[in-house]
């Protein structure tokens, strides 16, 4: 079935690795973003929730009483034949994970086309061995793609008819909204467009949660064709919900929930998204984080506690404070440059910390020159220098630094970089540190 090939995708103590609360995404980092947007520029755009792969969300909700279809993740070739041997039936869908959609219309790397596959038993080595390990690119990846490391070997399901159902959180109402759709398995945007008539949304209170009138205000908005059981439909809804309240998630959206020849509600494909505030608990949630499937430099930001957004300039620039970081971008804006990301190392930050902003920033090699702009009031002018100093040695740095530091411990900040013997560039004040960094490229 088509559906079956498509995928509408989707402190006090200094922190360090082994001492790092709980990240989440501030206001102060969203301002930033914004103001990138507004200068013209591309962002990585930040996220605030989780997200985890098909196979992964699928346990989630069978965990709650949703029907999911019989599908087993694995991460070998030989895996994948046994997996098809063990399901039975002359046919199988080959699913890779990846945390992107379009995967039915995507392109490996290495000229095999599409990420989904419904095939003979018999020819599951072949097809799996030529989307395992490989990258595929979809309309959501990027030129760069997303690395195939697990597949899903998955039933193929006899699906009779498919509508649309989220759970999304809407500012407006301020709680959840149930968002349904008696068509479904294909863009929800398209049918809103086209046909805006057939969406159903329902408000729930978070307080009271989802009643049985919920319920079956959008089992009426589904327009279920097959089943005849509509108490079994109402209790797969509010299992849904329950999957989205009791696992703190941001979406939760099944496009198809489809029906079968017997009637039965099935969630035959899924995203769900979580919310990173609530890693703390929902840490068995958060330990299946992939993050082969993420830039490796937000990674690694994370790892340090840093606020980091990559932008499409080419001028690095590493300053505390949120405010300062925008008036930072501006300015080097103004002066003709593009600034390459927002990074805020923040108002406490380490040694340690300052050598791994190096690292991330210059990691991008699109980073012609590197700006750091400090304003030293809880953050000390002396021990970001001596940071610069040591990231300096450490990376090997090969482009131009150019430092602007004011406030606490300036002159001390000043001192250690004059001694060090480094090819660093310093400024007396903003405006001149964006001029000599746009100058520098």
């Amino acid at each position: 079935p088509a559906a079956e090939r498509r995928r509408e995708d989707a402190s006090p103590e200094p922190r360090t690795p082994g001492n790092k609360a709980p990240r989440s995404l501030s206001s102060s980092m969203l301002r930033g973003a914004a103001r990138a947007a507004r200068a013209g520029l591309r962002t990585t755009q930040p996220k605030r929730h989780l997200n985890l792969h098909e196979y992964q969300s699928a346990a989630i909700m069978a965990s709650h009483g949703v029907n999911v279809p019989l599908g087993i993740p694995v991460t070998s070739v030989a895996e994948a034949v046994a997996a098809a041997e063990s399901i039975g039936d002359d046919e199988v869908v080959i699913k890779s994970q990846i945390l992107a959609g379009g995967r039915g219309l995507g392109t490996f790397t290495n000229g095999f086309k599409g990420g989904v596959h419904v095939v003979n038993t018999a020819k599951t080595e072949e097809i799996a061995s030529k989307m395992l390990g490989g990258t595929l690119v979809t309309k959501q990846t990027g030129d760069a793609g997303k690395p195939v490391n697990t597949l899903l070997v998955a039933k193929k399901m006899q699906l009779v008819n498919e509508m649309y159902f989220a759970i999304l959180l809407d500012r407006a109402f301020g709680g959840p909204v149930v968002i349904a759709c008696s068509e479904g398995g294909t863009s929800i945007e398209d049918l809103a467009e086209e046909k805006p008539e057939l969406i159903v949304k329902v408000p729930i209170d978070a307080v009271k949660g989802m009643t049985d009138a919920d319920a079956a205000k959008v089992v009426e908005g589904l327009s279920l064709k097959y089943s005849t059981d509509a108490a079994a439909a109402k209790e797969q809804i509010k299992a849904l919900y329950a999957v989205f309240k009791s696992c703190d998630c941001t979406m939760v959206e099944v496009n198809p929930l489809a029906e079968d020849a017997a009637g039965t509600l099935i969630a035959a494909d899924a995203k769900i998204g979580f919310d990173d505030n609530a890693a703390f608990r929902q840490k068995p949630i958060f330990e299946q984080r992939d993050t082969t499937q993420e830039d490796p430099r937000d990674v690694a930001a994370e790892k340090w506690d840093l606020n980091y957004i990559g932008l499409d300039g080419n001028i690095g620039c590493m300053v505390n404070g949120a405010g300062l970081a925008m008036a930072t971008m501006d300015i080097i804006q103004m002066k003709g440059g593009a600034p390459a990301n927002f990074l805020d190392v923040g108002g406490s930050a380490t040694e340690a910390q300052v050598e791994a902003a190096f690292g991330i920033i210059t990691s991008d090699p699109s980073v012609k020159a590197l700006l750091v702009n400090i304003f030293g009031g809880i953050m000390k002018c002396d021990v970001i220098a001596q940071g610069i100093i040591n990231a300096v040695k450490t990376v090997g740095l090969k482009i131009p630094l150019v430092v602007r530091l004011e406030g606490t411990n300036v002159d001390q900040g000043k001192a250690l970089l004059a001694a060090s013997g480094l090819n660093i560039t310093t400024a007396d004040d903003l405006d001149d540190a964006a001029t000599k960094a746009v100058a520098a490229i």
